[in-house]
C-alpha cells in the first residue's frame, strides 16, 4: 500500500508543527530560568529578621548575608546563607525561608552562655565552647578551665557539682581541671575545694557534712579545704575574719 503525496505533506506539516511546540517550549524554558535567577528581574528585596537577640543586630546579620554572592529570589543559596549567618559567634540556631514576592524571613535562636570559659570564650547549655565575648555578657557567670580539648569533661563535673552543691544552699564559681585531671573548685566566700582525681562527688559530700563543724572550730574565713584524704580534710585560713 502506498502513501499518497496527500498524505506525506499532511504528515511533514504536522512535523514541522511539532517541531515548532517543542522548541517554544524549549525557549520559554529557557527564558523563564533565565528571568527567574536574574537579580534584576527577581530581586532579594528584603530581609526580615526575627528572634529575641541580646548581642546580634540586624546589621550583623545583613551583612553575614551580603559578603558573598547572594542571588535571585530563586536562586539565592539557603544552605549557604544559613552558614553565613551560622558563623557569627552569639548563633545558637538559625532557619529561614522565602516569601514571594521576593523577601527572606530568618528566625534566630541565640547562644545561652553557662560559663567562661579559660577567661577567653563562653560555654552554653550544651556543653560547647562558642567565641562569644565574655567582657559582654552583664550577669555573673561561673569560670570553668581546663586543657582546650577536655571541655566537655570539665562540663560534665561542672554541672554534676553544681547540682550537688545547690543541694546544700551552696553555689559554684569555678572549676578547674589539670593537665593531670586533678579538680579544684571555688564556691561562696571564694572557697577552694580541692578535690583531685578520684571520688570527687563523695568529697564533696564530705565538705557540706562538715561545713559546719569548720565553720564552728573558727571564726576566721575559710580559704581552702583540701579533701585529698581517705577521711577527714585539711583547712586552710584566711588572716581575716569574715567580714572585715
Amino acid at each position: 500500500m502506498t502513501v499518497s503525496g496527500r498524505q506525506r505533506r499532511e504528515f511533514w506539516i504536522g512535523f514541522g508543527v511539532f517541531l515548532v511546540i517543542v522548541m517554544s517550549m524549549i525557549v520559554g524554558a529557557v527564558w523563564l530560568f533565565k528571568t527567574l535567577i536574574d537579580e534584576q528581574r527577581v530581586p532579594l528585596s528584603a530581609v526580615i529578621i526575627q528572634g529575641e537577640r541580646t548581642y546580634t543586630t540586624d546589621a550583623e546579620v545583613v551583612a553575614a548575608i551580603t559578603e558573598g554572592e547572594v542571588g535571585s529570589f530563586f536562586s539565592a543559596d539557603a544552605d549557604e546563607l544559613l552558614e553565613r549567618i551560622q558563623a557569627l559567634p552569639w548563633i545558637y540556631s538559625v532557619s529561614m525561608r522565602r516569601e514571594w514576592p521576593g523577601r527572606l524571613r530568618i528566625y534566630l535562636v541565640e547562644q545561652e552562655a553557662v560559663a567562661v570559659w579559660n577567661e577567653q570564650a563562653l560555654v552554653n547549655k550544651d556543653g560547647r565552647v562558642f567565641a562569644g565575648d565574655p567582657a559582654r555578657v552583664e550577669k555573673l557567670l561561673p569560670r570553668m578551665r581546663g586543657p582546650e580539648t577536655d571541655v566537655e569533661e570539665v562540663y560534665r563535673q561542672f554541672r554534676r557539682m553544681q547540682t550537688l552543691l545547690a543541694q546544700g544552699g551552696l553555689t559554684l564559681t569555678q572549676i578547674e581541671l589539670s593537665q593531670r585531671f586533678s579538680v579544684r573548685l571555688w564556691i561562696d566566700d571564694d572557697i577552694e575545694l580541692r578535690l583531685g582525681r578520684e571520688a570527687r562527688l563523695e568529697r564533696v559530700q564530705r565538705f557540706m557534712d562538715m561545713l559546719p563543724l569548720i565553720r564552728a572550730e573558727d571564726e576566721r574565713a575559710i580559704a581552702y579545704v583540701d579533701l585529698r584524704y581517705d577521711t577527714g580534710a585539711a583547712v586552710g585560713w584566711r588572716d581575716n575574719k569574715p567580714g572585715e
